[in-house]
């Protein structure tokens, strides 16, 4: 039984665009294999309302798909061990 998600997902940008650019695919890739995506939400590069790992700018990704119940556990576990994610969040709708 597939069940809507939302995830919120913020990326460094001092290692530049094309990085941010891989981990957004990335993502969706991943998202695509377990689920389907409805909508992308890019807000692109932001001020963090505070500092995280000494860095002031991150950019903003939110994501809507749908996805069995267990895949949401796995895509947080993904980004807290990718390089590059400062942020990520996922949360039933």
């Amino acid at each position: 039984m597939q069940a809507k998600y939302e995830s919120a997902m913020v990326f460094s940008v001092a290692d530049g665009d094309e990085a941010v650019k891989a981990l957004t695919e990335k993502f969706d890739a991943l998202i695509r294999e377990n689920g389907v995506i409805e909508n992308v939400d890019d807000w692109g590069k932001r001020r963090l309302a505070y500092p995280i790992n000494d860095e002031l700018d991150g950019y903003y990704v939110f994501t809507t798909f749908t996805a069995e119940p267990t895949f949401p556990a796995e895509l947080k576990r993904v980004a807290g061990i990718t390089d590059g994610v400062l942020r990520a969040m996922v949360i039933k709708k």
